[in-house]
């Protein structure tokens, strides 16, 4: 959930002359993309706007992520510390955080998590279907079409299996890992669902 309008209140933005550190992280990969400061001015656009904004000290302006190299961070939540006075800032990135071109400012390899980001894609494709999609067509087939290919892919996978061939292993295992997430799309449910139920079992 983001912060309403009555929560930017709170933010103690007198501590350091008008801004608070502002750490971005990657919602899907949990990976800490950067780290700058906002002002309430940089708040509040980020908020408005949905692009991630902040105040650039060098500059002494408002500065948003990406309004030069279109690698914009869009927002999905806000939270702060216990003392409102530091903001973790969850984001959809576009492209490298870093303008080095790494996908962090910590030079580290943001790949994580790349199964719940192919689920967003899907429920995505599902909200807002597109002409000449694969995935559409599954969604249009019904979910009695789509069972029925993740119980083919199951098939196929365990035919492979027996063989040595790794490719068409790893290919079938792809496949099925793809309609199974459609499949769960189709249910109303997440990966996040699943991992849940694994956790319990775990304990």
């Amino acid at each position: 959930m983001r912060i309403l309008q009555k929560d930017i209140s709170k933010i103690n933005f007198t501590k350091s002359d008008g801004l608070v550190p502002a750490v971005v992280q990657d919602y899907i990969s949990q990976k800490v993309l950067m780290v700058a400061y906002m002002n309430e001015e940089a708040l509040k656009a980020t908020i408005e706007s949905g692009k991630v904004t902040f105040f650039s000290r060098s500059k002494g302006r408002l500065w948003t992520k990406g309004e030069t190299s279109g690698n914009f961070l869009h927002l999905k939540k806000i939270l702060h510390d216990c003392d409102y006075d530091t903001l973790l800032i969850k984001v959809d990135p576009v492209g490298p955080a870093c303008h080095t071109g790494a996908d962090t400012c910590f030079d580290e390899i943001n790949r994580g998590g790349f199964l719940a980001r192919l689920q967003r894609i899907i429920e995505e494709r599902k909200a807002n279907p597109q002409e000449g999609s694969y995935t559409n067509r599954l969604f249009q087939k019904g979910i009695n079409k789509i069972a029925q290919k993740v119980g083919e892919e199951a098939v196929e996978l365990v035919i492979e299996a027996k063989d040595q061939n790794n490719d068409l292993f790893l290919n079938e295992a792809s496949d099925l890992l793809y309609h199974f997430l459609v499949l769960l799309t189709e249910k109303g449910f997440a990966l996040e669902d699943v991992e849940e139920i694994l956790r319990e079992r775990h304990k």
